[in-house]
């Protein structure tokens, strides 16, 4: 990385100001950085970080087989290659990958560690947020003039977790994934994973290798789809083409097909289930039941499970693991009985529940010292809330890998951020005039972990710019071309009162 960016960002004010505060350093805060040392070398900014590492998701998780369910080439960063031979990465290697980034461009060192961020109270009168934080259970106040989130979408403390009948009769040890310690042994044991989205298909492979049984018990089924782990294309590219433009190209190949898959599956949803179900039956051994992996739902109302090189297949193939799709009506001593009348022996049961949604992380935001219900707020782009100046969120796809968008949403930040500067504006906030724009959920999504939580998050509009568009290429038009002076973002100039002589 050049020195240039590594050195480019002023550093904060003695009385804790700066120009741009990021929370979060996960995949998207050491992303929003980066662009914001790029592209606005003369901002200062610093980055808070409710835990001692930096890595978000990458390094909160530690379950077996962690990895990604993305393609490296688009879950990796616009501005760095992905120069590692497996497409479909492993944790430790993408933890990595965010480290280097964040090491080489300077940017660990505007990092503040535990710095938990409880509220956000804007002034229109100095044009500043106050961000109150704790950190090591002590107050932390500090200010900026633009406020950019990369929290994530799920709480850290804790996933979901149902109570089920019976589990404290249960004798074995009851795990959920994001709470996974070192010290949990499933070596020669009976596994059960309660679960199907992403976190299970990972698990069950992984944890098959050396126990004596895995089963994935799941009250319904998803839509499961292999692909290899290693891009052999892409890695020859690399050997042959500068790393920049082999990772462009594939960059772009893989933009692409994903994309014409998903308009697939939307347009021909038939069809799309037909083929995603002949690939399974000639991965899974001869005569297996396709029921435990046909959805009542079409696909993409849910995100698809993706498995490398087709593992979780495998792994039943060979004996190791098999997957049930029934109910739990209770924990017993040993295991689960299941509504079926059927029992499942457990020494250890894994409860890949999935997420507990929050939004912002939990920190509460007031205008001029009045509350903001964000709940109630129109997304403006999909990063900015109605009536809330100088803040922007970093949320990805649901339907392509999360970097593609916050990548975009950084851009645009730094784009309105030197506007604003060219403009002599203090703040800019999106404002909804139009009567006729209605409200609908922020994800049209019914998997659920998004329905349990959705009421917690804010709503898109019936039409642009309010309205969402899980769409790269339109993104790319709207946040990397599209004009800033819209007419619904406006732009103010703080006037600040000087006192007369006396």
């Amino acid at each position: 990385m050049p020195d240039t960016l590594t050195q480019s960002s002023t550093p904060a004010a003695p009385d804790g100001h700066v120009d741009v505060l990021i929370v979060g350093a996960g995949l998207s805060g050491i992303g929003a950085a980066w662009w914001l040392q790029k592209e606005c070398p003369g901002k200062s900014y610093a980055i808070l970080e409710q835990r001692d590492a930096i890595g978000g998701t990458w390094d909160l998780f530690r379950y077996p087989g962690i990895r990604s369910d993305s393609d490296m080439y688009t879950l990796g960063y616009a501005f760095r290659p992905w120069t590692e031979a497996k497409a479909i990465a492993d944790g430790p290697s993408i933890l990595k990958y965010v480290r280097d980034t964040a090491r080489e461009a300077g940017i660990d060192r505007k990092i503040r560690y535990r710095h938990k961020v409880a509220t956000a109270n804007w002034s229109s009168e100095t044009a500043r947020w106050t961000v109150t934080a704790t950190h090591d259970g002590k107050p932390v106040t500090l200010t900026c003039s633009f406020l950019m989130m990369c929290s994530g979408y799920y709480r850290y403390e804790a996933g979901y977790a149902p109570v089920f009948a019976g589990q404290d009769n249960f004798k074995g040890r009851i795990v959920h994934p994001q709470h996974w310690t070192g010290d949990i042994d499933h070596a020669g044991k009976n596994v059960v994973v309660i679960g199907s989205g992403a976190t299970a298909v990972t698990i069950v492979p992984e944890v098959g290798k050396t126990a004596k049984h895995v089963t994935m018990l799941q009250r319904s089924p998803t839509y499961v789809v292999s692909r290899p782990a290693e891009d052999k294309l892409a890695n020859w590219m690399r050997k042959w083409l500068p790393a920049k433009m082999a990772y462009g190209i594939t960059r772009w190949r893989n933009v692409l097909m994903g994309a014409f898959f998903y308009n697939t599956a939307r347009k021909k949803p038939e069809k799309t289930k037909e083929g995603i179900l002949k690939l399974a039956k000639k991965q899974l051994p001869e005569g297996y039941d396709l029921s435990h992996f046909t959805p009542r739902y079409n696909p993409w109302d849910q995100r698809m499970c993706l498995i490398p090189d087709a593992d979780l297949f495998e792994s039943i193939k060979q004996g190791k693991s098999e997957v049930v799709t029934d109910e739990i009506e209770t924990f017993t001593e040993t295991g689960l009985k299941l509504k079926s009348g059927k029992e499942l022996p457990a020494d250890l049961v894994v409860t890949a529940t999935g997420l507990d949604l929050l939004f912002l992380g939990g920190m509460k935001v007031s205008v001029d010292g009045k509350d903001v219900n964000m709940s109630e707020q129109l997304t403006y782009k999909g990063m900015m809330y109605s009536g809330v100046p100088n803040l922007a969120s970093v949320f990805g796809y649901t339907n392509a890998s999360w970097t593609l968008k916050a990548d975009l949403t950084c851009e645009y930040v730094c784009r309105l951020l030197n506007h604003m500067d060219a403009q002599g504006a203090t703040s800019a906030t999106p404002r909804n005039t139009d009567p006729n724009v209605t409200t609908e959920p922020w994800l049209d999504f019914s998997s659920g972990y998004v329905q349990r939580t959705i009421s917690r998050f804010p709503k898109q509009g019936s039409k642009m710019p309010w309205k969402l568009n899980q769409n790269y290429f339109r993104d790319i038009k709207l946040l990397r071309r599209g004009t800033l002076e819209d007419g619904v973002l406006q732009f103010e100039k703080t006037r600040v009162k000087v006192k007369e002589p006396a």
